[in-house]
């Protein structure tokens, strides 16, 4: 038995620069870190030549070709395994709509699951890119690359796209305090609506590639996701805090299903009781808004938006890794 685990991903600046609508003209750019909200797959033999994969539903078929799961499918026929497998997956979080990078997530730590099941190590770089072909380039989700690459690598990190392809991950390097200051003052709240991102990344890449003014704002977020990362390594946290506000005001120009009524309301309520800046997470539409506050702010936030639910969080170093190996009887 093998289990693989996985971090999830808080995007922070320069979401939508990783979309290839905007990269393949200039570079993009995200700040993003690693959170200590996890996906864990596991991997065990089958006792017959059969397959059979439990997520929402189970699957129980002869071959990985009949599987309707197309992650799974592909990440099965990627590692070269036809049968004789299970595979379960849990998640901290809800799994769908939620923002936070989870089916991409979910691909890295299947990959590696996969991966050390043959008796392979597969490094980060390997997993990230594997997980973009297997999404983007095969399965044709109109998505980007960042959530694949922090699942991957974990940390805090610059995580910069370019036209070629290809993808640099470089680190912050900044003081641990700064980062225990970004924890305390860090409030994530569940807003309770799921949505499917693929709409809201199809109408955003379909506009950015026709619309110079979408370009325009992309660029200034990928801008800004140079500005956050000087702030972060100068400890300049209020101007972090007030970026996040500058580049949520840019991302709902973007795509008309990025943020509702509701979502505006909620942040406007924030804003007027002590947060100095936030964001929706992911491609937007609903899952976890995040605000920057002071902690003595935080339940003040929370009494007024009593429909959203906290979920406490902290920065996750570590990428996806393998936490646990068993081999079978009789192999000892």
């Amino acid at each position: 038995m093998i289990i693989s685990r996985s971090p999830l991903r808080i995007s922070f600046c320069g979401g939508g620069t990783d979309l290839p609508a905007f990269y393949k003209d200039q570079p993009g750019a995200v700040v993003s870190t690693a959170i200590d909200k996890y996906i864990y797959v596991t991997t065990n033999r089958k006792f017959d030549d059969k397959l059979r994969a439990s997520y929402s539903i189970t699957e129980i078929v002869d071959k990985a070709s009949d599987l309707q799961h197309d992650l799974i499918r592909e990440a099965l026929k990627l590692v070269g395994i036809g049968g004789g497998i299970e595979i379960t997956s849990i998640s901290d979080i809800p799994s769908s709509g939620s923002g936070l990078g989870s089916s991409s997530t979910y691909t890295v730590g299947l990959l590696n699951a996969l991966y050390a099941y043959t008796g392979r190590h597969v490094g980060p770089e390997r997993l990230a890119r594997e997980a973009c072909e297997i999404e983007i380039d095969i399965l044709g989700k109109p998505i980007g690359k960042q959530d694949q690459y922090a699942a991957a690598y974990g940390g805090l990190q610059y995580i910069q796209f370019n036209p070629d392809g290809s993808v640099f991950v470089d680190p912050i390097v900044c003081e641990p305090h700064t980062k225990r200051l970004l924890e305390e003052r860090f409030l994530m709240l569940y807003t309770g609506l799921t949505r499917s991102a693929d709409n809201i990344l199809k109408e955003q890449s379909d506009r950015t590639a026709s619309e110079e003014d979408k370009k325009a704002a992309l660029a200034k977020m990928k801008a800004q996701a140079d500005d956050a990362r000087r702030a972060l390594q100068t400890n300049s946290l209020d101007s972090f805090g007030e970026l996040l506000h500058q580049g949520w005001l840019l991302k709902r120009t973007l795509a008309s299903g990025i943020s509702t009524g509701q979502i505006d309301n909620w942040y406007e309520t924030a804003r007027k009781n002590g947060a100095i800046g936030g964001k929706i997470l992911g491609a937007g539409g609903g899952g976890f808004l995040l605000f920057y506050a002071y902690p003595e702010q935080h339940d003040i936030i929370k009494r007024a938006l009593p429909d959203l639910k906290h979920v406490p969080f902290q920065l996750e170093p570590q990428g996806s890794k393998i936490i646990f190996v068993e081999e079978p009887p009789h192999y000892k």
